[in-house]
């Protein structure tokens, strides 16, 4: 009797045993949809993770590379770039300029100087990585480089000391460093540049210190109107920038700057915006030249309907 209940249990064991292999099988062979479709799902979240970090860093498509050596590297500069210009910080609550951007001193200035006071608090102009810190006596003296999300790097020189460590992330308005007078300076300031590839771009485009403000949500960039654009920005924002006493005029020349894209800013270029009731021989006579001209420098014939807000090119 106990024989054969242990012989029993002994099958039964035995069973159980050459069950479990196709008990396994079956489970495997359910779950292979399941891992594939989690594959799927995977593979569509890290492809949405990955667009919506391009989004937010379109620095990732301009650098190829991250170089803690060089201060700035010029790089291939695209023909636009719309820079968001939201979430920032001013990096300085101190509203006087005291140097502009573009030929000084028999040499080119990259920035813009900002007065500030030994000890006054820099800041983040942006959320981003630091790149650089370091010192260098003959230029810069203490300076911070920081790579932007929005593609910009920023440059604050002359500092008495820094706050921050290469390779830390920052948030807009974060203390960076103090202000000071290090470096090549001849008295207390802030270097403030805006770079894009390594190319200096007028802050002032940008950053109103006035008005402790940025001019708007988002600067396009062109490479075709850049140049004119600075010029107005520093006659609007830089040393002694004021306003003209007529904000109608300021406020044409800002237009005149993003209204004609494909147009060249050179020297010899001026552009006219037609107002309401003017004629091709009105502008012709107010600005020296001949229908003719007008006509043929904005390939339009002589009767076309001018429209209030057009802009013309006039030599």
């Amino acid at each position: 009797m106990i024989l054969n209940k242990i012989r029993t249990v002994a099958i039964a064991a035995c069973l159980s045993l050459s069950a479990i292999p196709s008990v396994a099988q079956d489970l495997l062979a359910k779950q292979a949809p399941i891992d594939k479709k989690m594959k799927a799902v995977d593979s569509v979240a890290l492809s949405r993770l990955i667009q919506n970090e391009q989004l937010e860093s379109p620095s990732a498509d301009l650098y190829n590379e991250w170089d803690n050596r060089y201060a700035h590297k010029a790089t291939a500069l695209p023909d636009s770039f719309n820079i968001n210009l939201r979430g920032f910080c001013m990096p300085t609550t101190n509203r006087v300029v005291t140097s502009n951007f573009g030929h000084r001193w028999g040499r080119q200035h990259k920035g813009i100087d900002v007065k500030v006071y030994i000890g006054d608090t820099i800041r983040a102009a942006f959320s981003g990585k630091v790149r650089i810190v370091r010192y260098e006596a003959r230029g810069y003296g203490k300076y911070v480089v920081i790579r932007h999300y929005n593609g910009l790097e920023t440059i604050y020189g002359h500092m008495s000391k820094h706050l921050v460590a290469e390779n830390d992330e920052v948030k807009a308005g974060d203390p960076i460093g103090l202000g000071g007078n290090t470096g090549r300076s001849t008295g207390s300031h802030l270097h403030f540049e805006t770079r894009l590839c390594g190319v200096a771009l007028n802050p002032a485009i940008m950053f109103d210190f006035r008005n402790q403000d940025v001019v708007d949500d988002n600067y396009m960039f062109r490479r075709n109107t850049y140049e004119g654009e600075s010029a107005i920005a520093n006659r609007l924002r830089g040393v002694g920038g004021k306003s003209t006493g007529n904000s109608d005029k300021d406020n044409e020349d800002i237009e005149l700057a993003t209204a004609a894209p494909a147009a060249s800013y050179a020297t010899d270029v001026r552009f006219h915006k037609v107002r309401s009731g003017e004629t091709l021989s009105s502008i012709a006579r107010k600005r020296g030249t001949t229908v003719d001209a007008l006509c043929k420098l904005n390939r339009i014939g002589k009767r076309i309907r001018l429209m209030p807000g057009q802009i013309l090119k006039y030599n």
